[in-house]
Formats: C-alpha cells, sequence, structure tokens
C-alpha cells in the first residue's frame, strides 16, 4: 500500500497542483478519482478522523447540492453528512491527501506540507 494516497479530481486545477506538488517532492501517490471510485464508509470516517476537523470542513460546498440542501443546519448529524458524501461524492471537496502523518484538504495547496512524510 502507498504511503500517500490522493483523493483527486483530475477537473480541478488545485487537486492537479497538489498532485504534481506531490511528484515533484518524489512521492509516487495512490490516487484515488473519489468520483468514480468513491471511499467507503470506514475509510471516509478515518479520513476524516486522521483530519481532526468536523465533517463540514471536508465537504464542498460551491457546484453542489450543499446550499439546497441546508447542510449547515445543525440538524444533519455527522453520520447523515457522511451518508451524504458517500451517496453523492460531489460533496467530497477536494483533493484530500492522506498520509502517515494525518489527512489533509489542500485547500490551499500548502497545506500539503503539513503532512508530507
Amino acid at each position: 500500500m502507498p504511503d500517500v494516497t490522493i483523493y483527486h479530481n483530475p477537473k480541478c486545477s488545485t487537486s492537479r497542483n497538489v498532485l504534481e506538488m506531490l511528484h515533484a517532492a518524489g512521492i509516487a501517490p495512490q490516487v484515488v478519482e473519489y468520483l468514480k471510485t468513491p471511499p467507503d464508509r470506514a475509510t471516509l470516517e478515518r479520513i476524516i478522523s486522521a483530519s481532526g476537523e468536523p465533517v463540514r470542513a471536508l465537504m464542498r460546498r460551491r457546484g453542489t447540492c450543499y446550499e439546497d440542501m441546508d447542510l449547515d443546519n445543525a440538524k444533519w448529524s455527522d453520520a447523515q453528512l457522511i451518508d451524504l458524501m458517500l451517496e453523492q461524492p460531489v460533496l467530497m471537496n477536494r483533493p484530500i491527501v492522506v498520509t502517515a502523518r494525518g489527512a489533509r484538504l489542500c485547500r490551499p495547496v500548502e497545506k500539503l506540507l503539513e503532512i508530507l512524510p
């Protein structure tokens, strides 16, 4: 298993830039195009836990149903938000990089530096 995994959207310039930074650092990450191959529940829960952030911090708002569904509303539990991310992977923000040092939503791209091995 690779030491570094990136949950990647090749259409996203930030995601492409982070992947480029990994390659420039000599790292060949496992690339998961999460829109095609979303993580399972256990994996997504591990990513969220490793990030140290609340579930909503890893959710994408722009270009999704986030606002229409009022997902900022406290009525939504973390489990429900995770269910929605699994049903609609577009709700997962990107790029998320996972290393032995943790997981980060790499927005801005410099967040990657916090978890590089």
